[in-house]
């Protein structure tokens, strides 16, 4: 299964703010390379076990519920992970409560290809077998392993002209630096909707080998 995936402009990401702080987990990576010049950098992420569902039927929005059903105790074992950003669900719709356990930054979302998928990130400490299993089958999880990826930096709005600029700047220093690219895009953002355009940290990144 290909990672192709958008980290999604998260209304879920826990402490979000107008001043761009946020209170969550970021997947842990090893720097191999940056450009602070360029503001791009060389990542592995060693492993991300990522829960996921389909937004082809009912798009973004459906994909989200489901998510945010499992993250809020639709699983095996009714794990909660803990969230206190906004969230746009009707209290009709929680579900019961167990452990809690902390939100990770970023979320995904795949948008260039056929399957349209959003995932959300477990936290490091989760593994492929201790992540708790979904209970809805159109919930599903997986796990990424060595996912190398070039990675650009940026604020603003998260705009289809801005992505595209920046994605040319990055294929352009993946040429010159002798990586190939093996993935479409990922557009990536880390803050809320509320926070202001210029303090927000957005990327794109690009799977290489």
């Amino acid at each position: 299964m290909k990672l192709l995936f958008t980290l999604l402009v998260p209304l879920i990401l826990a402490g979000c703010s107008v001043f761009g702080e946020s209170g969550v987990e970021n997947a842990p990576y090893t720097l191999l390379k940056s450009d602070q010049v360029q503001k791009i950098e060389v990542r592995n992420y060693e492993s991300l076990v990522l829960v996921s569902s389909d937004m082809s039927a009912d798009g973004m929005n459906g994909a989200f519920r489901n998510l945010f059903r499992y993250i809020t105790g639709e699983n095996e074992g009714s794990t909660e992970i803990a969230m206190t950003a906004p969230v746009l669900m009707d209290e009709s719709e929680a579900v019961s409560k167990g452990t809690k356990i902390t939100m990770t930054a970023p979320v995904f979302m795949k948008e260039r290809s056929e399957q349209q998928v959003m995932s959300f990130v477990m936290p490091a400490d989760f593994t492929i077998q201790s992540t708790p299993k979904p209970t809805n089958p159109d919930v599903w999880i997986t796990e990424v392993k060595d996912y190398k990826v070039v990675v650009i930096k940026f604020s603003g709005l998260l705009s289809d002209s801005n992505v595209e600029t920046q994605t040319q700047i990055l294929n352009n220093w993946i040429a010159k630096n002798g990586y190939t690219a093996v993935s479409e895009p990922i557009n990536a953002a880390y803050n809320g909707p509320f926070t202001i355009p210029w303090l927000r940290h957005n990327e794109v990144l690009i799977e290489v080998k």
